[in-house]
Parts: structure tokens; sequence; C-alpha cells
């Protein structure tokens, strides 16, 4: 029996898909898989330090971890109309010039923001969950939301400024890749079952939806159905059970850029 750590966040899309894997509905084989939760950011810091064996990244953190992590081909989250927003109080803020709140050093939203606002100088590490309180109460001039505060950020009284995904998507014409799947590449002879495993989970998930309900809505930071079902529509696709040439590309782009 090999027992290996697998590392995700507590967003609907990871735990939607991740649900049938470790819970006895997908068959593991010799396989055991020890869970552990946290922020995207927590993970993308302790893959910083080798900790999981398998774990889910920012395509940001991951492009800085090739050297550790073996990009895995299910289990992404890509797609178009699913960006990072940046939002504030009220229109027409300058963006190089104002404190915004940005979710983690290494996460794909704040890549995509530095490329589109190169000249941003004020940008503070805020965890996600506290971004739309933070603006809304005036700590910030600006957030730049990712997960389910897409979905909610107008509750705060906020304003739409920018849309990164749309950006991508003009620059590019790619899907937008957030995060993925990867596994420590001392494991690499895993690989191939634990993308299968994978792979199996996000099936089993589509093919049967309600299954992972209790499971998404126990990890959720918003509670509400119906944000999480548009969550889980959003991020969880085709992409999520393999990235194929179209998911392959566009990494690729993502990586040219952040190159310079």
């Amino acid at each position: 029996m090999a027992k290996l750590s697998l590392a995700f966040s507590t967003c609907p899309n990871d735990t939607f898909i991740f649900h049938a894997l470790l819970h006895g509905l997908v068959d593991c084989g010799a396989y055991e898989f020890a869970p552990r939760l946290a922020d995207i950011e927590e993970l993308n810091r302790a893959a910083l330090a080798g900790e999981p064996d398998i774990t889910k990244l920012s395509y940001h953190a991951w492009l800085e971890l090739k050297d550790r992590y073996e990009l895995l081909d299910s289990g992404s989250a890509l797609g178009f109309g699913c960006g990072p927003l940046v939002v504030a109080r009220a229109a027409g803020l300058d963006l190089n010039t104002a404190r915004i709140a940005a979710p983690g050093r290494l996460t794909t939203a704040l890549l995509l923001f530095k490329l589109k606002y190169p000249q941003a100088q004020k940008i503070v590490i805020e965890r996600f969950d506290r971004i739309l309180p933070g603006v809304a109460a005036g700590e910030y001039d600006a957030g730049l939301v990712i997960h389910e505060g897409r979905f909610v950020y107008q509750g705060y009284g906020l304003e739409l400024l920018a849309d990164l995904g749309q950006w991508w998507e003009q620059t590019t014409g790619c899907p937008i890749p957030l995060g993925c799947i990867a596994i420590r590449k001392d494991l690499i002879e895993h690989k191939a079952a634990v993308e299968a495993l994978i792979r199996s989970s996000v099936e089993y998930a589509f093919s049967q939806p309600a299954a992972s309900r209790a499971y998404v809505k126990e990890h959720a930071q918003e509670l509400d159905d119906e944000v999480i079902a548009n969550h889980i529509r959003l991020y969880v696709n085709e992409y999520s059970r393999s990235l194929g040439k179209a998911g392959r590309l566009a990494i690729t782009k993502l990586e040219d850029m952040w190159r310079g």
C-alpha cells in the first residue's frame, strides 16, 4: 500500500473533485491518500518547502517549482470567464497607485495583475476570504478577488474595475490556467496511476454531482447553494478531466509571459 499526502484547497471546485477519491467511491487499489485542506497560498508555501506528495498549486507557483513538482494532466482549474477580478468601493481608481489586497505572492491572480499593471507598487498580501471585507471597510483601496468572491463582491457594495480573465482571453485567445495538481518528482513513478485516479474522481463527480454536496458545503467560505453551484460549474470542466492541447498551450503562454 502506497500512502501519499494529498493537499488541496477548501474551495468548492477542489472538494467537488476529490470527494469521490477520499470517500471510497473510486477504487484506489494500492493507494491510500492522507488529505490536507488549506488556503491556496498556504498550499503554495508548503510546496516551496517540499511538504506535500501531491498538491494543488497556483499555476504561478508551479512555474517556480517545476524543478521539484511534475504537473498532472487531471484535476486542473482552467477555463473561460473565470479569471480574477479587481474590485473597489468606487470606479475611477488608479490601480498603479492604489493600495491593493492580493490573495498571495504565488497566486496566478497576482501574476496576471502584475502582467497587466506592471507599474503597481502598493500590493499587500491578504488571505483571499479577508479581501472583500477589507476593501469594504476601507483597509485597502482595491482587492484582487478569486474563488467564490467573484460571485458575491457586489453584496459588499463594491464595483468591478478590471476582469483579468477577460484581459487574458483577449490577449491570448486561451483559457486561463489558474490552478493545477502536481506530484513531487521523487514520486514520479506514481504519476500515471494518480492521474488516472483523479480523473476517475472527476468523472464520478460529474456523474453524481449531489454526492459531494455535504462535503463541499462543510469546507466552503460562502454557504449559499447557488454560489457553490456556480463556483463548481465555472471551475470544474473538461480541462479538469484532461488539460488537452488547448490547456497545455495556455500554460505555455502563461510561462512565456511570466519569463518576460
